[in-house]
């Protein structure tokens, strides 16, 4: 399991970050890429509560978001082909006596490989191996054998860090502040 913290201080009020964060319409891709549209499906939406399904590049997630508490939203995956576990973000928003808000993302990543045939979902996506391989084994099936769990998390290139998503999630509001 990885787990990664991030932090940014922007001048978006919890309230306009979580209904960034929130906004499940069409076009959500062009602050969340790894959102695609023809992944995007909302299945249940609440008052503070959703159930959706976001993906791209053949690897997807079912997440339930919770936004009760202002101050927080929690992402759990209930459902991927890829991350399973306790996978999920948390968002801790905390806003500063200057009228900026400090955000903290805990993003746990568990991998999920049963049902899913890493080495042949990966073959091609991953930096080839500096040995040859032994035959019949792929990289990801080769280091399963000794790290099992781990393998997946470890070894995914994904095309959009995390940062880079709150990072864009918070140019977004800027601009759409001003407006």
């Amino acid at each position: 399991m990885s787990t990664i913290h991030l932090h940014r201080t922007t001048t978006a009020t919890p309230e306009q970050y979580v209904a960034g964060l929130t906004d499940f319409g069409a076009g959500r891709s062009k602050i969340f890429s790894n959102s695609a549209d023809q992944y995007l499906k909302v299945h249940h939406l609440g008052r503070s509560e959703a159930d959706v399904t976001e993906g791209s590049g053949g690897v997807w997630e079912r997440l339930h978001y919770d936004w009760s508490d202002p101050n927080r939203v929690v992402l759990t995956t209930t459902d991927s082909n890829l991350w399973g576990g306790a996978s999920g973000h948390t968002y801790t928003f905390t806003p500063q006596a200057n009228g900026t808000t400090d955000i903290d993302v805990v993003v746990v990543r568990s991998a999920s490989c049963s049902g899913l045939s890493a080495g042949a979902f990966w073959k091609g996506r991953l930096k080839t191996p500096s040995r040859p391989p032994k035959p019949g084994r792929t990289r990801l099936e080769r280091q399963a054998r000794h790290e099992p769990g781990l393998t997946c998390a470890r070894s995914l290139r994904l095309r959009l860090s995390d940062a880079t998503t709150v990072s864009r999630l918070v140019r977004f509001l800027r601009s759409n502040r001003d407006s």
